[in-house]
């Protein structure tokens, strides 16, 4: 039978395997963690999961009496009672005669600045008014949850929703305004607030029951002494070394074990404001923009340049610095779109989960990311202007922004300069998301993708926002707006 068997011609062509694409979700179990691009690819989901859930208004008390913010909130309520009423007779009078300074001066004074602890355990605030508070969050966040369903309602009756106050673990009344206030990385116990109206720095323990500093920094007094301080930043390590920026282009470090006056001086000799410093590179590299629409940079290890040990009698300059215009005028697109102008810098903020992106600010709404290792801007996001959206508000100068990144995704919150809202911005650092410079529809078209989640986001709020702070766990977005609300930004549920 051998002999009517046709034998077989080997396959010139090797078998080729057939391609399948990788399982996600097995790929998560196996290795037992979420890899970036898989973060990246869901974290359109977690941007559509965010939404206005409560809003709290500054009504505190200190020892049973009202605090400036809330005297102040209770003043300007009954302004806008006032003008509404005055505007209706003007309706009815057309004779009548009316002008918004006879009445209350419309002040605005609100939330100026936010910060969680490490943990996310707790939230300090401070306000224009000089209050500083350190919310409970768990409590806060719990009871938002409890009455939600009809807070936007009350906001919008200027009624506000009313904190436990038992809760506080902190909240005084200072002498001035305050813009900034940062945790001690090294030191949870302190928290250090600063004003553009002083030249302090108060260091607060919250773990002591007392409305006074432990600690107060000045800055030397000089031609510029009376000029006030826009920002600090902690070493993440040691807990006695502090930085904070001025409004005459200058940084102060100050060394807490030697003396409450500044041990080094690094100068920028633009003599214009510094609005945000940023410490990275195990605490040696030092990041400040401001006015101008210039981001320098110091080192502070060994060097020709290095300022580290140096006296602070000397003038120490930047190492390098970057015109952002000039950086911006290199996108083509971007180039021949807008009139690229330069603007004022708000902040800057390192990416937690992508050190060496550097997000800025500008005044007029447009963020961006700097790539810390060759100088060149990747990502731009430029929100249409107020007047082409039929929006009649406009951004308020008074304000400096604070964003913030969170903790995980690369997505920057921004409060919206023309609308009340946030603005959640894929950063993401590479050409897939949709703010990176080399990003392009066709050419997502051409490699099939389908996934239209990888968009940027905008979140509704009832008021307009000064400064966002991320929860450090979950992601929690807790805003402040002009008003002293602080509304809380919902994250997904399991």
């Amino acid at each position: 039978m051998d002999r009517y068997v046709v034998p077989l011609e080997p396959l010139r062509d090797s078998l080729k395997p057939i391609r399948r694409h990788r399982w996600k979700r097995s790929a998560i179990e196996l290795n037992g963690r979420f890899e970036s691009r898989y973060r990246h690819d869901i974290s359109g989901l977690l941007m559509q999961s965010y939404s206005e859930i409560g809003a709290f208004a500054h009504s505190y008390h200190i020892n049973g009496v009202q605090c400036r913010t809330h005297i102040n909130r209770v003043a300007n309520g009954m302004y806008m009672d006032l003008q509404g009423r005055i505007r209706k007779s003007i309706c009815w009078s057309r004779d009548a005669k009316y002008n918004d300074h006879d009445v209350i001066p419309k002040t605005w004074q609100g939330i100026s600045a936010l910060e969680f602890d490490s943990k996310g355990i707790y939230l300090a605030s401070v306000t224009k008014l000089g209050c500083l508070t350190v919310h409970d969050f768990e409590s806060l966040y719990c009871q938002t949850l409890e009455i939600s369903t009809y807070s936007v309602d009350v906001f919008q009756m200027f009624v506000g929703l009313e904190e436990d106050e038992t809760r506080h673990l902190v909240h005084l009344s200072t002498d001035h305004q305050l813009d900034v206030v940062r945790w001690n990385p090294a030191n949870q116990d302190e928290v250090a607030c600063a004003s553009m109206k002083s030249n302090e720095v108060l260091i607060f323990d919250v773990g002591y029951i007392s409305s006074e500093p432990v600690e107060v920094l000045q800055k030397r007094h000089n031609i510029n002494a009376h000029k006030g301080l826009s920002d600090i930043a902690f070493t993440s390590t040691d807990d006695s070394r502090l930085f904070a920026s001025d409004l005459c282009g200058v940084i102060h470090l100050w060394d807490r074990r030697a003396s409450d006056l500044p041990c080094l001086e690094l100068t920028t000799n633009s003599r214009t404001t510094l609005n945000s410093i940023q410490l990275i590179e195990e605490n040696q590299i030092i990041f400040g923009a401001g006015k101008l629409g210039v981001i320098y940079m110091w080192d502070l290890r060994g060097g020709r340049t290095s300022a580290a040990f140096q006296s602070h009698k000397e003038v120490y300059h930047p190492l390098s610095s970057v015109k952002l215009a000039s950086m911006l005028e290199k996108i083509e697109p971007l180039k021949a779109q807008a009139d690229i102008v330069s603007k004022e810098i708000h902040s800057v903020d390192i990416d937690p989960s992508c050190p060496h992106q550097l997000a800025f600010h500008l005044d007029d709404g447009w963020s961006g990311v700097l790539d810390i290792h060759n100088f060149q801007v990747t990502h731009i996001h430029c929100p249409p202007p107020a007047w082409l959206n039929g929006s009649n508000s406009s951004a308020d100068l008074s304000y400096v922004r604070n964003p913030s990144w969170l903790p995980t995704y690369s997505i920057y919150a921004v409060g919206s300069s023309s609308d009340n809202g946030i603005h959640l911005l894929d950063f993401y650092p590479d050409s897939s998301s949709p703010c990176h410079v080399e990003y392009r529809e066709d050419k997502k078209a051409l490699s099939g993708d389908t996934n239209e989640s990888k968009q940027n986001m905008f979140v509704p709020l009832s008021e307009g926002v000064t400064a966002c702070a991320a929860h450090p766990l979950n992601g929690t977005i807790i805003a402040g707006t002009k008003i002293t609300i602080i509304p809380a930004g919902d994250f997904p549920k399991a």
